[in-house]
């Protein structure tokens, strides 16, 4: 019943009992009015629902994508919702903190990097202005330097192997049996045999596709500015190749990666053409892990039709500690039958939700109060850990210093969580739809501070699936499952140098280049990127 209908049954009804004066009229009246208000209270709320997931769509695309308040959004708001005026202290009754006095950097030109190789070119005059006015010689009495960046093009060279052959005029081989007649060199052992491709080159391939996102193609018009002629068919082939050949490589890398205390996940949605049985705009996943051991940080990255929490499962076999993920329920389903694992969750994505509500919705007030709980959780981890490291303190000492200024601020952020409930906030508006996330993700939420290895979130998982995601826009999708396949192992090899202070180029190059000599495990052992003759980034 619409409620325009509604107000005409009730004013007809009125009318009708004032005439037959019926003594349940009044009941009536009442009982007419409750629905009444009840509908129009479902339709105010459904219309603001609507709004807010328009206006979410909008920022969405239009908005800025950084969560932070503005600054003329950090101020809390003088009047409530109902358009009341309240002090500062009943809008928001949290702690007031010091937050920490900062110096600001001298505008200006950065310096250029001192580890750049550098030429010196000297603007002199000439002999005869270095000859004053009176006859005397001239004296140096200092000097004014600038700077200049040059850059000398892409250069390719091509590297001529020649090996010469022997034989023996006189006796024509016939005097040494068992051996051939002609005598030459072996050929050098290389990733990939009888093909062009060398260490520097590959390395160069791959980093220019998944590290600065640059596709097969757009590569293969960029050789032939420099008379180089590669297909976008080749570089596909030795990447498939690379990746087959560092097979011992990557299993080593999957059991280290569960030798630590953490393992954080994250997955993402991936485009992958000519898988069996499924059509090519279907959607696949890629699948990220990050962990290890303390100081030897892995990112595995593995790909899979589905985001069934079977994958996960499959990933975590053996595994034993604590896996830190988003509230995506796969996880839960994965790890059911797991007793060794602890699940815990992510107070980024808590945050998000509170930000969006923040934004968008018209109780922004009481969002921004719950961003203020989070913000001084961050705050907390960030000075403690500081002090850790500049103290060299335990982690025991971390651990109990942790929750003894944490713990507090958590149980007030529950109680405010159950004060703002479905009675005050309803579950369809995005306030509400905050609340009961981190509601439902709090057991999980507060695991953090059991493990000084763990933090508020699973950031440092978003970060690393991040260059996959950038790179996705450039170039949109697999052709082949192999393909998926050797491109996780690409990204697997690049970011965990990077998690672990290497150039990603410096690091390829040399595993391309003593692949083809490892034999026995030692030898991957030496391949492993916290190995002490990788050169390290200062």
């Amino acid at each position: 019943m619409q409620p325009e209908n509604l107000d005409i049954t009730v004013r007809d009804y009125i009318s009708e009992c004032i005439k037959k004066n019926e003594t349940a009229c009044e009941e009536r009246i009442k009982e007419l009015q409750n629905t009444y208000e009840k509908i129009i209270k479902e339709y105010t709320f459904e219309n603001l629902r609507l709004r807010e997931e328009n206006n979410l769509l909008l920022y969405k695309r239009f908005g800025r994508s950084a969560e932070q308040l503005l600054a003329d959004k950090k101020q809390l708001l003088l009047f409530t919702e109902e358009g009341k005026r309240t002090k500062p202290s009943e809008e928001n009754n949290l702690d007031i903190t010091e937050v920490r006095s900062f110096t600001r950097k001298k505008a200006g030109r950065k310096a250029i990097d001192p580890k750049l190789p550098r030429e010196e070119r000297i603007i002199d005059i000439s002999e005869e202005e270095k000859t004053c006015a009176c006859g005397s010689k001239m004296t140096r009495i200092g000097e004014e330097t600038s700077e200049k960046l040059h850059i000398i093009p892409p250069k390719i060279i091509v590297e001529r192997i020649v090996r010469p052959k022997y034989a023996c005029r006189h006796c024509e081989g016939t005097e040494d049996e068992g051996r051939s007649a002609v005598h030459i060199a072996p050929v050098e052992p290389s990733i990939i045999p009888r093909s062009i491709v060398s260490p520097s080159l590959l390395s160069t391939i791959m980093i220019q596709k998944y590290e600065d996102h640059l596709p097969f193609y757009r590569q293969e018009k960029q050789f032939k500015r420099i008379w180089v002629t590669i297909s976008r068919q080749d570089m596909a082939n030795w990447q498939q190749k690379a990746y087959e050949k560092l097979a011992p490589l990557f299993k080593l890398l999957k059991e280290i990666i569960k030798s630590g205390p953490v393992i954080q996940m994250d997955e993402s949605p991936l485009q992958v053409m000519g898988e069996e049985g499924r059509s090519d705009t279907q959607k696949s996943y890629m699948w990220l892990a990050r962990g290890g051991p303390p100081g030897k940080a892995v990112v595995l990255y593995e790909y899979r039709e589905t985001r069934a929490g079977e994958h996960a499962k499959k990933l975590l076999e053996g595994y034993s500690g604590y896996l830190q993920t988003d509230g995506y329920e796969g996880y839960d389903s994965a790890i059911k039958d797991m007793p060794g694992i602890i699940h815990a969750g992510c107070f980024a994505h808590v945050r998000r939700r509170f930000f969006e509500a923040e934004k968008i919705s018209g109780q922004d007030g009481a969002a921004r109060e719950g961003l203020e709980y989070i913000r001084k959780l961050y705050h907390i981890e960030r000075e403690l850990r500081n002090e850790k490291k500049e103290t060299n303190k335990t982690d025991e000492e971390f651990l109990t210093e942790r929750k003894s200024q944490v713990l507090p601020i958590l149980n007030n952020f529950k109680e405010w969580l159950i004060n703002h409930g479905e009675e005050i906030v309803p579950p369809s508006l995005l306030l509400g739809k905050a609340i009961s996330y981190t509601i439902k993700q709090w057991d999980k939420l507060v695991k953090y501070l059991d493990s000084p290895y763990l933090t508020p979130d699973n950031n440092a998982a978003e970060q690393a699936i991040r260059p996959f995601v950038v790179g996705r826009k450039g170039w949109l999708f697999n052709k082949s499952p192999d393909g998926a396949d050797s491109s996780c192992g690409m990204y697997t090899l690049i970011e965990t140098a990077k998690q672990n202070g290497l150039v990603p180029w410096n690091y390829l190059f040399e595993v391309f280049e003593k692949v083809p000599y490892a034999v026995s495990p030692g030898d991957w052992v030496k391949l492993l990127p916290w190995d002490e003759h990788f050169h390290r980034q200062n």
